[in-house]
């Protein structure tokens, strides 16, 4: 019986793995000269050819500005939509609410006062309870109201007959300052339903009415002016759809009214 002759005994190579770059390494006094490339420079950090990462930066704190920009723009536009839905709601009240709101407007509608209510035309002069005018019976002409500045009074009947048709008519005490004359000439000029003139004896440098409505103030410049014709101009008309135009343009006095057809200067028997 023949026995095999027993070959070389051989050895486990040991590959010792660098903890740096994780790769293997040939054992201590084994050159790599023998292996392909093994000659070849190595770059930086141990890799082929590698290059060093550049690390990232982040940043400590986030870019804030844009952010802030488009929250004031939405509160701006929010603010904006936000008033005009209350200028909307406000304006759909009834414009009696709205003047009632002003302080120191005197409602003289609610007082049922017969000789104010009264709206029958009648001619020649007539008497009023309140000075200005705020309604009564009046001339058939009414005083032209398409923004007429009238430096001296004008008759009553005339007016009266504006304020039936929805003007505002703006008074002022005869003698007032010219800076306050402009004030309210500013307010009126160029404006249809409204006209000015000056009124004697009156009790306040000014006077705004229209039918059955006076506020009564000490300065041209104050804002309840501007609320009140905002409120009332046209809205207040007790004939809806009359015209502003057409009427008289003079500062007479009416003419007496002219006797009754038929009568005589003295009683017979």
């Amino acid at each position: 019986m023949s026995m095999s002759t027993p070959g070389p005994e051989r050895v486990p190579s040991t590959v010792k793995v660098d903890k740096t770059t994780g790769q293997g390494k040939p054992p201590a006094g084994k050159s790599g000269g023998n292996r392909p490339g093994g000659n070849r420079p190595s770059g930086k950090g141990g890799g082929k050819g590698r290059k060093p990462v550049t690390p990232v930066k982040v940043a400590g704190g986030r870019n804030w500005g844009p952010t802030l920009v488009v929250g004031v723009v939405v509160l701006i536009a929010a603010g904006i939509i936000g008033y005009g839905v209350f200028a909307s709601v406000q304006g759909s009240r009834p414009w009696e609410d709205q003047v009632a709101e002003i302080d120191g407007v005197v409602n003289y509608r609610a007082q049922k006062n017969a000789q104010i209510d009264d709206r029958t035309h009648k001619e020649g002069p007539q008497t009023y309870a309140t000075n200005p005018p705020v309604g009564g019976a009046h001339n058939q002409a009414w005083q032209n109201c398409m923004g007429d500045i009238y430096s001296q009074p004008i008759a009553n009947e005339h007016a009266v007959h504006s304020l039936e048709h929805g003007a505002v008519w703006i008074t002022y005490k005869q003698g007032l300052g010219a800076d306050q004359v402009s004030a309210l000439q500013a307010k009126v000029e160029g404006k249809d339903f409204m006209l000015m003139s000056p009124v004697a004896n009156l009790d306040k440098n000014v006077s705004v009415q229209v039918w059955g409505y006076q506020l009564k103030l000490d300065d041209a410049n104050d804002g309840r002016i501007d609320d009140f014709i905002k409120a009332t101009r046209v809205k207040a008309s007790m004939e809806p759809g009359a015209p502003c135009s057409g009427g008289n343009t003079t500062s007479d006095p009416v003419a007496p009214a002219a006797p009754a057809a038929g009568a005589t200067g003295a009683a017979t028997e």
